[in-house]
């Protein structure tokens, strides 16, 4: 824990990966660029994502400021998720981290 802390700390770039760090915390960022969302319509994006780990991911991603909850006072009640204005920012980096990983993809298979 103290290491962490200290290379966190140290490194905007390390700051930056492990907040987006994990199996589905990008990949729900990436499907919430087209727009808000409610849960049940992320979960059915998302292939092989556990509603329990949808909840934790974006209980995260709510604490961490890269996405906003809107709870609406209906019945059934509804809940909507969107990015944030930070989080958009992010939008040319996944998409040039795509681009990339297609083109490093397609070059390792290349080589098998």
């Amino acid at each position: 824990m103290q290491n962490e802390k200290s290379i966190v700390e140290g490194c905007d770039l390390t700051y930056a990966v492990c907040m987006l760090g994990g199996r589905w915390k990008l990949l729900i960022l990436c499907k919430l660029e087209g727009g808000k969302l409610r849960f049940s319509e992320l979960r059915d994006r998302i292939n092989g994502i556990t509603e329990r780990m949808l909840t934790l991911q974006l209980r995260e991603l709510e604490k961490e400021g890269l996405i906003s909850r809107t709870v609406y006072a209906e019945v059934p009640h509804r809940v909507d998720y969107e990015l944030t204005a930070i989080a958009e920012e992010l939008v040319p980096i996944w998409s040039q981290l795509s681009n990339w990983g297609g083109k490093h993809r397609k070059l390792m298979e290349k080589q098998v």
